[in-house]
């Protein structure tokens, strides 16, 4: 009993944060009368919040260092609008200016990575100043303008679903995409797996284990949900295009920062500078990277929100960082830098998607919707600050 304790102490905000999102789904499935759980509402939550949880990876990079980028949201609006002059206003073939938006984002990044890596501008400043440069230039190639339609294959990337090359099965009235119940079975397979084999590892190296029981609740649990939300988007239209470039981001950003040595780098670096200094990291090149990470990722966030709205719009990104940021905190982010995980920052985007979308539905007005928003994450900062005083009480 001491020793699941232990374990659940020392992942207390992962299984808070799911917990809490987990409830906060059914509280609102129970409020709307089942309206959340219906297919097309789960669909929307994903193609809504998609932009978030992209910048979300981007920004746990960032806080693990202990700093934040405030300028995402500002990229976010540029690279809509050079998108819409290079599709809109010139016609260009779309991959050609997709191609060369994320090239622009990488110079952005770049260019800001610079001044906090090489010229030491604290990253707060430096991402300030981008905030209010790239937001200027937005609307000064929009002129106030907003710039539409969009080629139809931009607008996929976005909009789009997975086809089905089994043609779908009819059970009753129910149609099920038949693509889409395979490729979740498949990950269910795969996540099941995993999970063996990290217990087998645990055990090899006498790590503490979660009691059998508990260990096999948590696995079918797993499973479950995620049968279930595949069976839902099945029922739909299936997948969306834009899940599976999620997945790909958060399965590929999770094994980088876990597994290796330049995740481990980042860690350090926000655990303690000087010591990962003298430890032999280039830190500087690090900052360098991290800050050239977020910028490309803001690039594709701004091309994903720009093909869903079919258009670009001087207005677009605005406070786009806020949730970023929020997402990565409620996630489990520490403050101070060192501690959060590319799976943490996407369940506490999905948790704020989940506030946003059910507030909504029960007709909860946007003003009462930033102030609870504002009050939750308010919570995750000061959860994580009681919980590190309390550990170095004990220490």
């Amino acid at each position: 009993m001491n020793g699941l304790i232990a374990i659940l102490k020392k992942n207390v905000r992962q299984y808070m944060m799911v917990i809490a999102l987990a409830v906060a789904m059914v509280a609102f499935g129970l409020l709307t009368d089942g309206i959340f759980f219906r297919p097309v509402n789960l669909t929307n939550l994903v193609l809504q919040n998609s932009y978030v949880l992209i910048l979300a990876v981007g920004m746990l990079l960032c806080t693990l260092t202990g700093n934040v980028d405030l300028s995402v949201g500002s990229i976010v609006c540029f690279i809509g609008a050079l998108c819409g002059v290079m599709m809109v206003d010139l016609q260009w073939n779309p991959y050609v200016a997709m191609l060369l938006a994320l090239l622009v984002g990488a110079l952005i990044g770049m260019w800001q990575g610079f001044w906090i890596a090489f010229v030491n501008v604290p990253p707060f400043i430096a991402t300030l100043a981008g905030m209010l440069v790239f937001r200027g230039l937005g609307q000064v190639i929009m002129k106030g303008q907003t710039k539409a339609p969009f080629p139809r294959e931009f607008q996929l990337m976005s909009s789009g679903y997975i086809p089905d090359p089994f043609g779908g099965m009819k059970i009753g009235t129910v149609h099920f995409h038949i693509f889409t119940l395979l490729i979740g079975l498949l990950i269910v397979a795969l996540i099941i797996f995993s999970e063996i084999q990290k217990r087998k590892k645990q055990k090899k190296y006498d790590f503490d284990l979660l009691p059998q029981g508990i260990w096999l609740a948590k696995v079918v649990f797993i499973a479950t949900v995620l049968v279930a939300f595949t069976v839902v988007f099945a029922i739909y239209k299936g997948f969306p295009n834009i899940l599976i470039l999620l997945g790909i981001l958060v399965i590929g950003y999770q094994f980088v920062a876990s597994k290796t040595v330049q995740g481990r780098h980042i860690y350090a670096l926000g655990g303690n500078r000087k010591a990962a200094e003298l430890s032999g990291v280039k830190v500087k090149w690090v900052m360098f990277w991290i800050y050239t990470n977020m910028a490309i990722l803001a690039a594709v966030a701004a091309m994903v929100f720009t093909a869903r709205l079919n258009s670009a719009t001087p207005k677009a990104g605005q406070n786009f960082e806020m949730d970023a940021i929020a997402a990565c905190y409620v996630g489990g982010s520490a403050v101070s830098g060192g501690i959060g995980t590319v799976i943490g920052a996407v369940v506490g985007g999905l948790f704020i998607g989940v506030l946003n979308n059910g507030m909504s539905i029960i007709g909860i007005s946007t003003d009462w919707q930033q102030a609870i928003k504002g009050f939750v994450l308010l919570s995750a900062v000061a959860f994580d600050l009681y919980s590190k005083s309390r550990s170095s009480k004990i220490a």
